[in-house]
Parts: C-alpha cells; sequence; structure tokens
C-alpha cells in the first residue's frame, strides 16, 4: 500500500516538477516569444521525462535509489556538501541564465556560441540517458550499494569514459547556457562542472578501496571525465 501511495506521488510529482520548471525559464525571462528558451524546453521536458519514464518501467529499482535523499546512503559529510552545491548551482543556473537575458546584466552571447550550445545540449542528454540504461547503480549519491550487488559496469558508455554521466551533465550545463546566451548561466555551469571534477576525485578514492574489481577497470579506462584528456 505504501508502495503504491509512494508511486502515486512521484507520478504526479513528477510532471508539476518538469512542467514547473519550464514556465519557470520562460516567465523569468520576460519574454513568452524567447525562441532560445523554448528550444531548451523542448529539451529538458523530452529529456526529463523519458529519463523518468524509462526508469519507472524498466529499472524502477534504480529510480528509488536516485530518488534516495541525500545524507540517506551513508555518504561522506564532504561529499554531501558537493551534491547539496550541485543542486543549489542548479537552481542558480535556472535563475540567473533568463534573469540575464532579461536586464543584460553581462553581454550576449553570439548566434554561434548559442547554435554550439544547442549542439552540446542534446550530446549531453543522450548520454546521460545512456547512463542511465548502461548502469543500474547510478545512484546521485556517492556509496556501494552492497544491498543491491553492486559491480563494476565497463560496458556501453562506460567503455570509453569512467565517468559518462558527469561528461553528460558538464554538456548540458555549459551548453544550456550557451544555448541561451547567457554568460552569468555559464559562469554558473563551469562552476558546477569544478564541483564535479571535485567529486570524481572522492568518488574514485571509494570506489578503488570498496568496489571490487574498480582499480582493474580505472587501469583498463584511463580517462576519467574528457576522453584522451582525462
Amino acid at each position: 500500500m505504501r508502495k503504491a501511495i509512494m508511486t502515486g506521488l512521484m507520478l504526479v510529482a513528477a510532471p508539476v516538477y518538469i512542467l514547473g520548471l519550464a514556465t519557470l525559464l520562460i516567465y523569468l525571462s520576460g519574454d513568452w516569444g524567447w525562441v532560445e528558451g523554448w528550444i531548451f524546453n523542448v529539451w529538458w521536458v523530452s529529456f526529463i521525462s523519458a529519463s523518468f519514464l524509462w526508469l519507472h518501467y524498466k529499472d524502477p529499482a534504480l529510480l528509488a535509489e536516485r530518488m534516495r535523499l541525500p545524507g540517506t546512503g551513508g555518504e561522506s559529510g564532504a561529499d554531501l556538501v558537493i551534491l547539496l552545491g550541485i543542486k543549489v548551482g542548479f537552481l542558480a543556473w535556472l535563475f540567473l541564465s533568463p534573469l540575464d537575458v532579461r536586464f543584460g546584466w553581462l553581454p550576449r552571447l553570439p548566434l554561434w556560441c548559442e547554435v554550439c550550445g544547442g549542439i552540446l545540449l542534446f550530446a549531453g542528454g543522450f548520454l546521460t540517458f545512456r547512463a542511465f540504461t548502461d548502469n543500474p547503480y547510478l545512484s546521485q549519491l556517492v556509496r556501494i550499494q552492497t544491498e543491491r550487488g553492486q559491480h563494476v559496469i565497463d560496458t556501453g558508455v562506460y567503455g570509453f569514459v569512467r565517468h559518462p554521466m558527469y561528461l553528460g551533465a558538464s554538456l548540458w550545463f555549459i551548453g544550456g547556457a550557451l544555448l541561451l546566451g547567457s554568460v552569468c548561466g555559464l559562469l554558473v555551469a563551469l562552476a558546477m562542472v569544478g564541483l564535479l571534477v571535485v567529486r570524481i576525485f572522492g568518488e574514485e578514492k571509494l570506489l578503488a578501496r570498496d568496489l571490487e574489481g574498480y582499480q582493474a577497470y580505472r587501469e583498463k579506462v584511463r580517462y576519467r571525465l574528457v576522453p584522451h584528456v582525462w
């Protein structure tokens, strides 16, 4: 009964969250005809909806894991601070990008940057979605899921970079800001990427110590975030 109630609440909350943030973006810009904002919203609604529905029907255990609240998985205090920083950064990114466009706090990025941003945005969304489908242990918390029999995943997108979800998120943080033409949004996006980089160091230390086979995986897949770079 409790599970059915939670599932029902989730199915109601998900569209409110998805559509609410999309509406907020356009509202804060002060321009309901903002083309770049609507392009972003089409991507946002499609990406989040597809991810949620795939998890709900194909991997409900991973959906439940990803809904786990920060601080409930035994993760370190340092990682909890980083995760909360990323979440606050996302909200700042969402608020500042349309407000920057509305009030012109910093010069608007040129059209070619917006086009490149759109490409990065869709590429990042695809890579993030593939990370969900390839890794059934893709928690938002840095922890070893012993109760779920977690093991190393080294196939799919995990065959060329060790943290494909972080790479995908980095691409759509940066790509979204570029698409929207906001320098403020871009600065926040770069700060969030910096937090992801810091998080990788602590996460890999934990995985190498406590997850069997991860050290061998690190030797097999050399690059953490960007292929042939780092």
